[in-house]
């Protein structure tokens, strides 16, 4: 079976999962797809309430923390909005360079992180629709 997963997903790095499930399962890779959508929530909630704390140190946190989950799944958009937010909140530009102004930073990551949360969002829909097709979890 082809899969298509959009622009939303890197197939290759999205196949090395699937590579570990039985032929004909799906139960290893979706255990892993869904249980990070659910640490997905749980994060955006904790980097919400970091915003309007304007804790740029812990929104660094958060974003090093997606960026490395939403990359091994191959959730290049995410993986990439989120080196945005983890670079912003160390008080740094896009290319890594100092930015003093952590009011500027902060308004960046607001920036960020709405994009982020819509390439999320057209990510888990294309994750839930090939989960369902497979005959796994219901959408």
């Amino acid at each position: 079976m082809e899969i298509d997963l959009g622009d939303a997903v890197d197939m290759p790095t999205f196949s090395q999962i699937l590579e570990m499930d039985e032929p004909g399962d799906r139960e290893f890779s979706s255990s892993i797809v869904f249980g990070f959508f659910d640490q997905v929530e749980e994060t955006f909630a904790s980097m919400d309430k970091a915003v309007e704390e304007k804790n740029l140190e812990e929104l660094s946190s958060l974003g090093h923390f997606l960026k490395g989950s939403s990359a091994t799944l191959g959730l290049v958009r995410v993986r990439d909005g989120c080196e945005k937010i983890q670079r912003f909140g160390k008080l740094e530009n896009e290319d890594g360079s100092s930015e003093p102004d952590a009011e500027l930073c902060l308004e960046r990551i607001r920036e960020a992180l709405a994009t982020v949360k819509t390439d999320y969002q057209a990510a888990e829909i294309r994750l839930r629709e090939f989960y369902k097709a497979e005959g796994g979890e219901d959408a």
